[in-house]
């Protein structure tokens, strides 16, 4: 696993933006784990999320791409870090966008945030985590209805590697199958656990063996 992803699986621990114990998620679904990156509260942790999703997309799509697109809203801040973030890791100025939930009738007037969308673009979409795809649902026509862009793909942060709408694959491989492009994580929870179970950090144990039944019974009923 490279130095980055492991940097980034103890970032999250850190930020308690990846905490362990037992969640109700959204769908219904009784989870021994949690992501929630609205945790990232300060210029610093921004700073260095911005610069994880910079490698992570520089290992994965290279510079070939133009736009970095955030869903309202917790997809704002992370479209702005990134974009601020390639810029000084790579020396190349990557537009950051947007949309608003509702659209401004008045001054910047639109549905989009930030740079606008023209034809031609290359847009990579950001998101912190991706378990239904619904907010790629939300997104996908957004974008498609300002200009002729290419979406070259998806970055979250996580990939829960859990079933997705459909019951048999991942969100992110049925994003991929549905609407055809590229979709990758900074880490996979398989990276998360195999870096810390039974793994002392900062004088505690994040995943022991208790926990780590929990985590794969989940994955009994939930895996992709």
């Amino acid at each position: 696993m490279e130095g980055y992803k492991q940097e980034f699986i103890e970032f999250m621990v850190d930020c308690q933006v990846l905490k362990f114990g037992e969640f109700t998620l959204k769908s219904g679904r009784k989870s021994p784990f949690f992501m929630n990156a609205g945790a990232y509260v300060t210029g610093g942790q921004l700073k260095k999320l911005g610069e994880y999703y910079a490698k992570a997309i520089h290992d994965n799509f290279g510079d070939d791409f133009d736009v970095v697109f955030g869903p309202a809203y917790k997809g704002i801040p992370l479209c702005v870090a990134t974009a601020l973030a390639y810029s000084e890791l790579y020396g190349r100025e990557i537009r950051y966008c947007s949309n608003r939930k509702e659209i401004k009738d008045h001054g910047d007037v639109g549905i989009l945030l930030g740079s606008s969308l023209k034809d031609g673009d290359r847009v990579i979409i950001v998101e912190d985590v991706t378990t239904s795809g619904k907010s790629i649902e939300e997104t996908f026509p957004i974008i498609t209805a300002q200009a002729k862009v290419e979406i070259k793909g998806l970055m979250v942060s996580l990939n829960r590697m859990e079933k997705g709408l459909g019951g048999k694959v991942s969100a992110l491989e049925e994003i991929k199958e549905k609407y055809g492009f590229d979709t990758h994580a900074i880490v996979t929870m398989q990276d998360v656990t195999e870096h810390l179970y039974n793994k002392p950090y900062k004088g505690r144990i994040c995943i022991d063996d208790k926990l780590k039944a929990e985590i794969d019974k989940y994955y009994e009923s939930y895996g992709a």
